[in-house]
């Protein structure tokens, strides 16, 4: 079965979204709403992508549709979410990704357009959060969710591994994370005004930030709540991030031991999630990669057999926007 997605704003993450869902063998995009973009304009940075490439395919405008490899989009200009004919339009499922509509109350606006179920792409105060591969198995049935934030699903597949076989007693993780929209390319007010150091210029900057993503494990795996935190440091690169986590286990295992847990998981149950590397990789060479986190055996440390720093890449773009699709699937499964 084929789903039929919608998608509310069509910035980096709606963008991708669109593009890993019409290379999905199981999912479709039927609509996308943004009132700050023409339909021409929409489809121009849909093709054109300074981080992924050019589209390789044909993408036009048809009347009020966005035409991608005869793939026809309507294409809505609504501001209002209750305002948007999903139903009309044929989306069974809605990613709401204008990083404005995160409660589920705003996010169940949606639902008064005919949609029948909501991802929000970031994280939630009130949404159940799911991360494939961790928690969505414990999926039921409600119609608005989260698929948490990109960080999560790099640091919770590697929690999850961590914890069955090792028992996590504390842990700190830091995100060295690539830029992102949030920020600005010269010095200025910061948006929000409560960061101050988040208005300070993306291009010639290590920028330390906060992050929920690691406290937010302990929302997709109960037993780590109250036993993770973090902090994330920006920096001047367009995509790809790293985790960097250093955790104290309940049970004792040499570093071998450890890493030999991380690529057996990413060889079974996390195959296509979770991923294992040897190799002296940096950055760029997880561009446009699709899983979830890869672990980097070669830049991890193990103090003693209590005490070890795994260390993780993700494309915070690419590979997150192939979770919701995945997530988006899986919820639609009778």
């Amino acid at each position: 079965m084929t789903i039929s997605i919608g998608i509310n704003g069509f910035g980096r993450i709606g963008r991708l979204v669109c593009r890993a869902a019409l290379k999905h063998d199981d999912a479709t995009v039927v609509a996308v709403n943004d009132p700050f973009l023409t339909l021409e304009y929409a489809a121009y940075q849909f093709k054109y992508d300074s981080t992924h490439g050019v589209w390789d395919g044909e993408v036009s405008t048809d009347g009020d549709c966005l035409v991608v490899d005869g793939t026809k989009i309507k294409f809505f200009s609504e501001r209002n979410p209750q305002d948007i004919k999903w139903g009309e339009a044929g989306a069974t499922i809605v990613c709401e990704s204008t990083g404005v509509f995160t409660s589920t109350l705003k996010a169940g606006m949606h639902l008064e357009g005919g949609a029948e179920k909501v991802i929000i792409s970031a994280p939630s105060g009130d949404a159940p959060m799911y991360v494939m591969g961790v928690n969505h198995t414990t999926y039921t049935d409600a119609k608005v969710l989260s698929n948490a934030s990109c960080t999560t699903n790099c640091l919770a597949p590697l929690a999850k591994v961590i914890h069955e076989e090792f028992g996590i007693v504390e842990g700190l993780m830091t995100t060295i994370h690539a830029a992102t929209a949030t920020q600005l390319v010269v010095d200025g007010p910061a948006k929000g005004g409560k960061d101050w150091r988040a208005g300070r210029c993306s291009l010639n900057n290590l920028i330390p930030a906060s992050t929920g993503a690691a406290k937010a494990v302990g929302k997709v795996i109960p037993d780590l709540n109250g036993k993770l935190t973090g902090m994330a440091v920006r920096v001047p690169t367009p995509n790809v991030s790293l985790v960097d986590l250093t955790v104290r286990t309940e049970k004792p295992c040499t570093g071998e031991q450890m890493e030999a847990a991380l690529k057996k998981a990413s060889e079974g149950d996390l195959k296509g999630i979770l991923g294992f590397t040897k190799d002296a990789v940096a950055s760029q060479d997880f561009l446009t990669d699709k899983r979830s986190s890869i672990v980097d055996a070669s830049a991890c440390i193990h103090l003693n057999d209590n005490f070890h720093k795994v260390i993780s890449w993700y494309d915070n773009e690419w590979g997150y926007s192939n979770r919701l699709v995945d997530l988006a699937v899986y919820i639609s499964k009778d």
